[in-house]
């Protein structure tokens, strides 16, 4: 008996052991997120307004082998309780294009570059008002995101860069564990066409498998590469349509280029540098419409970006009512010691500048799929909300190309198309199929938020609340 009675206080003492390690172990877990999450936090940005919203930025390392490591900045949103908002992540195209440049500097982040690059004003559309936003330098090499292996510079794409993408969200939920139960939005504009899709894609997947799954809801790009195919036959025909070639070179193009074959015969290559150089003019493709930012020296800065079978360059955009040449602040701002100190970016002293885009990533991407329409099928067949939006005035992914690439998926439609409504003006024009919502942003160019960014936000408060754009100009 008393044998026994040895052997159950033992037995319990080995038990009240093993709880008790798990409490430390957990414990201990618990602490390491909490003094990464504190190593995160920008107490402040040189030349910031004062905000009430907490900010964080900082790495990610994703493979540990290479040593890639993402760079992200998370704005939380502006209310009393953010962690009752979802995360919204936004990504850049290019490929090779920083999110801090676009997204988070120009477009829909909180803070706006003033002229000198010396300090930051508020931006009163950003839309961390109502959201969490999560902005990523992806892939390893844009911005201050970076690869201890010089070779993955010259060798990225496509699946590399969604699997990095889906490691970084993974990894970055455990830094910050209030997140792990948050409603996931996906969001992105250009060549994240490609990213946001195939990111989601990567997270459906590993939804299947996961003890806790990643709560993603749904997906939204804008201008978006979508197919290749349709993709250029749309372009040429928008730039015809909109009298940037002559009748001759729009039927050259239709005749010589094969747009089913990933890399155009030279033949096609001459049509289109012909387009471009002799009928084009000195205008802006990302925005028709809106005068060039020039050089002092009256040059043009120009980036190749292949994000299309065929190439084009980028030329800083110009619009009445904003400053064309943002780009030229950011480059000035990002690489001031004192800002990187901020965001603890560029830790380990990476070996060439911060450039909004990677020009070395751009001529290296060796691997793209040729069309995400089958990812959109899968998006919708597993119920994500999916919004596709299209500035009119952009002639680099313009608002032909996306209506040619999503006529391919035959969707029904369950509110046939109409004008909506931002301040008692037409927004854009809009059509609600089954499983997906397409709108156009009237007068709008490539980046949309930076063009019209009142209606970018109706836009976006429409998204998230999964209703309609208005329809009434009320």
């Amino acid at each position: 008996m008393a044998s026994s009675n040895g052997n159950k206080i033992m037995l319990l003492s080995f038990l009240l052991l093993f709880l008790s390690s798990l409490s430390v172990s957990s414990s201990s877990k618990r602490t390491r997120a909490e003094e990464e999450e504190q190593h995160d936090r920008i107490s402040a940005l040189p030349g910031q307004p004062k905000v009430s919203f907490q900010q964080y930025s900082g790495y990610v390392t994703v493979n540990q082998k290479s040593g890639r490591a993402l760079f992200y900045w998370l704005t939380e949103a502006a209310v009393r309780d953010p962690v009752s908002k979802p995360l919204v992540i936004w990504l850049n195209g290019g490929p090779g294009c920083s999110s801090v440049a676009y997204g988070a500097s120009e477009e829909i982040g909180p803070f706006r570059l003033n002229k000198t690059g010396t300090g930051l004003y508020l931006n009163k559309f950003s839309w961390n008002s109502i959201a969490n936003l999560l902005f990523i330098e992806s892939p390893a090499g844009v911005g201050f995101s970076y690869s201890n292996t010089s070779s993955d510079l010259l060798n990225s794409g496509d699946r590399r860069t969604a699997k990095d993408c889906l490691e970084f969200v993974i990894q970055w939920l455990e830094r910050f564990p209030r997140y792990k139960n948050r409603d996931v939005y996906i969001t992105g504009e250009s060549y994240a066409g490609h990213y946001v899709p195939q990111l989601a894609r990567e997270i459906m997947a590993h939804n299947k498998i996961a003890k806790h799954p990643i709560h993603l809801k749904g997906i939204m790009v804008g201008n978006a590469v979508t197919d290749n195919y349709y993709d250029n036959v749309g372009t040429i025909t928008y730039w015809w349509s909109h009298a940037m070639i002559s009748d001759k070179t729009y039927r050259q193009l239709l005749n010589k280029c094969d747009f089913h074959r990933q890399k155009n015969s030279n033949e096609c290559e001459t049509l289109y540098s012909y387009a471009m150089d002799q009928e084009f003019g000195n205008i802006d493709q990302y925005n028709i419409y809106a005068p060039p930012c020039n050089k002092s020296d009256g040059s043009q800065r120009t980036l190749r970006l292949p994000h299309r079978p065929h190439q084009v360059f980028r030329q800083i955009s110009g619009y009445e009512g904003y400053d064309p040449c943002t780009e030229k602040y950011a480059e000035i701002y990002y690489n001031r010691p004192d800002v990187q100190k901020a965001l603890h970016a560029n830790t380990t002293k990476i070996p060439y500048k911060w450039t909004a885009c990677s020009e070395t990533l751009n001529r290296n991407w060796n691997d793209t799929e040729a069309s995400m329409l089958p990812i959109y099928k899968e998006m919708i067949a597993g119920g994500l909300r999916v919004w596709v939006f299209s500035g009119d005035v952009d002639s680099v992914v313009p608002v032909t190309a996306t209506r040619f690439s999503l006529e391919r998926l035959k969707l029904s439609a369950k509110i046939p198309w109409y004008p909506w409504y931002v301040k008692k003006q037409v927004g854009g024009w809009t059509e609600v199929y089954e499983g997906l919502t397409f709108a156009t942003v009237r007068g709008a160019g490539h980046e949309v938020p930076l063009f019209k960014p009142r209606a970018a936000f109706q836009l976006f408060k429409s998204f998230l609340n999964g209703i309609p754009l208005p329809k009434s100009s009320n």
